[in-house]
């Protein structure tokens, strides 16, 4: 046997580790939603609904015929309940995100986790008339321990992260072409984008940012699907 062999193969095995955690930077390896067999798109929002910024948002999708999945957080949407209705009856899907968006509160047990969850949902289900199973974790399900995640697939829902991000929630000096630029170049699977972006009250560039980066895609011959 080849003594550098063993050396060779750690190496490589270090490489792929990293690798797998730079990979996870934008999206997890995780999913419990199948994938596609066709180019698309999935437009999520995440942690509104606000005033000021997920109207707009509705806006653009309606002028632009494309649907899109709002992942709601349910302290912000208790208020909004007319902003809900508004994008559920053109078309959306009104998904979990939280209740209370509050980390330490959410991820201290599994049964504080599914509280959140039920919480949020329960304001969407009084919208809709049905309860979602749609799930986005905060932070991504690679931030979250593997019993919490077995506890929510468990109970029914199925989580959503990511793969592209407009990087709304990173970026300092956010202009819409920043934003643009984050939104086509952080792609890592071509065939199926789920595209992460917010609507807080604060994201006013994401909102000028919206239109190009539907119309890029549209150009690139994806189709535009919610969850």
């Amino acid at each position: 046997m080849n003594k550098h062999i063993p050396a060779l193969a750690a190496m490589m095995l270090t490489f792929a580790l990293f690798a797998a955690l730079l990979g996870n930077f934008y999206q997890s390896p995780q999913s419990s939603f199948a994938e596609e067999t066709e180019k698309v798109i999935y437009l999520t929002f995440d942690d509104g609904p606000s005033d000021k910024v997920t109207p707009k948002i509705l806006d653009v999708l309606k002028n632009e015929n494309v649907p899109a999945t709002f992942f709601i957080v349910g302290r912000q949407a208790e208020k909004r309940k007319n902003i809900l209705k508004r994008a559920f009856d053109e078309g959306h899907t009104l998904a979990i995100h939280s209740y209370s968006h509050d980390y330490k509160e959410i991820y201290k047990s599994t049964y504080a986790l599914l509280g959140d969850i039920e919480k949020c949902n329960d304001i969407i289900c009084s919208v809709t008339g049905e309860y979602s199973h749609v799930y986005r974790f905060p932070g991504g399900s690679f931030t979250v321990a593997p019993e919490k995640i077995k506890a929510v697939t468990a109970n029914g829902y199925k989580f959503v992260d990511w793969n592209a991000s407009f990087r709304d929630s990173e970026l300092k000096d956010q202009t819409a072409g920043k934003l643009y630029t984050a939104a086509i170049s952080t792609v890592s699977n071509p065939r199926r984008i789920v595209m992460l972006a917010h609507d807080t009250m604060d994201k006013t560039e994401t909102v000028e940012a919206l239109k190009e980066v539907i119309r890029h895609f549209k150009a690139q011959g994806y189709k535009f699907k919610k969850f």
